[in-house]
């Protein structure tokens, strides 16, 4: 079998593999890198949804009305795709560690470390909690997507736990799209995760590859420390490094691996 991983830019992906299509946090509108659009994209089989800043709930919604597809996430992100339109007969809400079914696709939330809150249509702001993922394309493939997380040393019980061989990890921020995070005093110099910590994060879950995602350059300082680093933090030797530039995609089959470009 072949598992592709769809780069869609920011920490957008679609995976595919023999039987099912997964969108993770789907932000295509406004995403300046997007190949496709939340009207054209196929219809996937379930859509995960981290937590609610635009940069990651995206279009969760528009293309849950449009395909019916089940859409995984948390609280407070429920509320909001509920509000925008999506029936609550087509979202299963869930916290870390509880587990969801859906069709033969088997999510495991994850612990994050990070913040998750919502602003409703009538002004209430509603807190909930934000989620990691690991999800298998097929067996010996499974996917963490690290959803907005800061690094934390139990990272290393989900690689014990749930063996991810796929490491999509936070490395930088997209700044050109967070305009907001220059106000203030001081200066914002790392996403959650700095290169480094985004590089240790992957020898802490054990992956092979270590995908560097959360930024909208791929040749940016960030993107080529983190490519630098993740051989220096590998105790195994066999890490494989990767950033993809948005349209790309990885493809793996059983113990190899190629880019491919879009079409």
């Amino acid at each position: 079998m072949t598992s592709r991983i769809r780069y869609l830019g920011v920490a957008a992906y679609e995976l595919v593999s023999p039987g099912r299509r997964i969108l993770m946090d789907p932000f295509l509108t406004g995403n300046p890198g997007a190949p496709v659009g939340p009207d054209d994209i196929e219809a996937p089989d379930l859509i995960l949804v981290s937590h609610p800043p635009v940069d990651h709930l995206g279009d969760a919604a528009a293309i849950a009305i449009r395909t019916g597809a089940v859409v995984v996430c948390g609280m407070d992100s429920r509320a909001l795709v509920m509000g925008r339109g999506v029936p609550a007969r087509q979202i299963r809400h869930t916290i870390w560690g509880i587990r969801i079914q859906v069709g033969d696709i088997l999510v495991r939330p994850v612990e994050c470390h990070h913040w998750s809150s919502a602003t409703l249509q009538d002004g209430r702001v509603i807190t909930g909690q934000p989620l990691g993922f690991v999800v298998e394309m097929e067996p010996g493939v499974r996917v963490y997507h690290f959803g907005d997380s800061g690094i934390f040393s139990d990272m290393r019980l989900i690689g014990e736990f749930h063996a991810p061989t796929v490491g999509l990890l936070g490395c930088s921020q997209p700044y050109e799209l967070l305009p907001d995070m220059y106000t203030g005093a001081g200066r914002v110099v790392t996403g959650e995760m700095s290169p480094d910590e985004a590089a240790l994060a992957a020898e802490l879950l054990g992956v092979r590859y270590a995908v560097a995602t959360h930024y909208v350059d791929p040749d940016s300082e960030d993107v080529r420390r983190f490519l630098e680093l993740v051989p220096q933090r590998d105790t195994t030797g066999s890490r494989i490094p990767l950033a993809l530039r948005a349209g790309q995609t990885l493809v793996i089959d059983g113990d190899h691996h190629h880019v491919e470009d879009p079409a």
